[in-house]
């Protein structure tokens, strides 16, 4: 039961990280898989802005191309991104690491065995590397200790990868600047 509770929580969380990244104000319908049967056929869910309403899906056949010119429209808007919301708890993750000004949880669409987003708690301009400053140094410092930290707890210090998309051609989808470390299995070069 418990175990299907996290997958419904993956798969909403990962809906609406999709979902939020191309629209920004948007109504979630989530498809359970069928490991989660017992639950309802579909959840919907609305965000605070209801005057406008997108009807999207996640599937594995997104475009991530699309999805990343569509998030970079809005990239320094302001609005609270879904990352904002796994800080303030809104949204549910599975936290490895965290101290006064990082937060790291586990990805729910992973792409190895490991894989953590790291993330500054506040924002502050560092919607992606590029837009980094020289006041923003110790932040960026503290992101890759804790990158560190998170791999020696998941027990691939002794091999893994820190991965930051910057723009759409990178195919950032969220506007908050955030680490991927990857690990537990074998990384091929090139990477991408």
């Amino acid at each position: 039961m418990i175990s299907a509770q996290k997958s419904m929580a993956a798969l909403t969380s990962f809906s609406l990280l999709s979902n939020y990244a191309t629209t920004g104000s948007i109504v979630t319908s989530v498809r359970a898989s069928p490991e989660v049967s017992s639950y309802a056929s579909s959840i919907n869910f609305l965000t605070a802005n209801h005057s406008r309403r997108y009807l999207c899906r996640a599937s594995a056949s997104h475009d991530e191309e699309a999805v990343a010119k569509a998030a970079a429209i809005n990239a320094d808007s302001g609005a609270p991104t879904i990352i904002d919301k796994i800080v303030s708890k809104e949204i549910p993750s599975t936290i490895v690491y965290e101290d006064d000004k990082v937060l790291a949880f586990k990805d729910i669409n992973p792409q190895a065995p490991v894989h953590v987003l790291v993330i500054p708690k506040c924002r502050d301009g560092l919607t992606q590397l590029g837009k980094a400053e020289q006041r923003h140094g110790e932040i960026l410092g503290q992101l890759l200790y804790a990158a560190r930290m998170v791999a020696e707890k998941e027990g691939i210090l002794d091999g893994f990868r820190v991965v930051i998309n910057n723009g759409p051609s990178a195919c950032q989808s969220v506007y908050h600047l955030h680490l991927h470390v990857l690990g537990g299995r074998q990384m091929k070069w090139p990477p991408g």
